[in-house]
């Protein structure tokens, strides 16, 4: 068997750079592709000589050079609007929502948002009806905090 794998390396590097693209998958920050790529080209070495020494050699150059030139020309690339990008609370605020339950002056309510519904507060000492539309103006844990929209009822 291990005669098998040493006459046929380039199997081996193939199941290394296999294995670190599904690890990839788990990722996303394309920091294991690197040594997917640099495994590839060690195949190819294996390919054209031999010797174990150049492969590692090939293997750990390729990884080096793609983590300096590929890896952040790929998080570029891929994460375009990553600074504008809103993400969990920060983008529920500013969203529009209809009343599910009637939140009540000083008390707590219920706003469908997306198919979400969230326990809800209103922002002034008035009760909101079910049916109003209403926007987020700020969540604290689990509770959004939410205001009348102009055309309260549609």
């Amino acid at each position: 068997m291990i005669d098998y794998f040493i006459s046929h390396l380039w199997q081996l590097w193939a199941l290394i750079s296999l294995l670190c693209l599904i690890l990839e998958l788990t990722n996303g920050d394309f920091f294991i592709l690197c040594f997917a790529i640099g495994g590839v080209f060690a195949a190819v070495a294996s390919a054209i000589t031999d010797n174990l020494v150049v492969q590692i050699l090939v293997f750990a150059a390729a990884t080096i050079l793609s983590l300096v030139f590929f890896r952040p020309a790929a998080l570029r690339w891929f994460h375009k609007s990553g600074e504008q990008r809103k993400s969990n609370a920060e983008a529920l605020i500013g969203r529009i929502g209809r009343v599910s339950q009637t939140i009540p002056a000083d008390g707590y309510g219920r706003v469908a948002i997306d198919g979400d519904d969230w326990k809800a507060l209103a922002t002034g000492s008035q009760a909101i009806e079910a049916g109003s539309r209403v926007r987020v103006v700020s969540m604290d844990s689990i509770i959004i905090t939410v205001e009348p929209v102009a055309d309260a009822r549609q």
